[in-house]
Order: structure tokens, then C-alpha cells, then sequence
């Protein structure tokens, strides 16, 4: 490991929260910023965002990660698979009394979101004039 990079607190403080709230009996969420790389039902992101139930009666399989939080939840009576990269956590907290912790909004990659065409070394569109977010339906 790079003696220079230092890691992030982000993970290990999910964790504690995680387990603070599951030994105390209450019922963890999660809130998170949804963009390309975060794997949610769609359905359910408002305003970007979506908070989702992560105590060990609504996810199977939950693996809090350094890099990604991983499980399988049911929506609707659907089982999805959910993969959030850690760094898009905004919160955690107890369901019942909110106590828990907030993280920093992530920071936009500089020059925009990276695109298959960026990556292949194509040109892409230039930005609107008006950046606004916009949430697109994906089926």
C-alpha cells in the first residue's frame, strides 16, 4: 500500500454505525447519491438520491466493504441485487430516533461525468449552457 494515500474513514465508520444500530435494536438505513455506478431500482431514486433499509432482516447477503456495499433486498416483492461504492453514502442512520452520521456530498469528476465515448478518446457534446441535474428513467 501507497504510504501516501491515506484511507478513507468513510467505511469503517458505516460499519460502526451498522453495528451500533443492529446491537442497539434499531434498523440501519442508508442513504445514498445515485449516479451510473450505483446498482438501485430506479423506481425508487427521487431527487437522486435513495435511502434503503439495510438491517439483517431486509438484505441477504450484505457485505459493507471498503470500495462497495453489496446485498440482495426485495422491492415490491421483486429481489434485486443493490452494489453502492462507498463513496456514494451520504448517511447512516437509525430509522427510530435518526442518531447516526452524515457524510460530504461526492464531488463531481472534474470535466464532467466520464462517458464511452471519453474513455475511446472521442470527442464528446459540450455541456449545456443551463448544468442542471436530471433524473432519466432507465427500463
Amino acid at each position: 500500500m501507497d504510504s501516501s494515500v491515506i484511507p478513507s474513514t468513510r467505511p469503517y465508520l458505516i460499519r460502526a454505525l451498522f453495528e451500533w444500530c443492529t446491537d442497539s435494536g434499531y434498523t440501519p438505513y442508508l442513504a445514498v447519491s445515485v449516479d451510473a455506478r450505483v446498482q438501485v431500482p430506479r423506481e425508487f431514486v427521487k431527487n437522486g438520491e435513495i435511502v434503503l433499509n439495510i438491517s439483517p432482516d431486509a438484505t441477504s447477503g450484505l457485505q459493507l466493504g471498503n470500495e462497495w456495499i453489496e446485498f440482495k433486498a426485495r422491492f415490491n416483492g421483486i429481489a434485486r441485487d443493490i452494489i453502492v461504492p462507498v463513496d456514494r453514502v451520504l448517511a447512516i442512520y437509525a430509522r427510530e430516533n435518526g442518531q447516526g452520521m452524515a457524510f460530504p456530498a461526492p464531488v463531481p469528476p472534474v470535466g464532467g461525468p466520464i462517458d464511452e465515448d471519453t474513455s475511446a478518446g472521442k470527442p464528446t457534446d459540450p455541456p449545456p449552457s443551463n448544468p442542471r441535474p436530471t433524473l432519466t428513467r432507465i427500463k
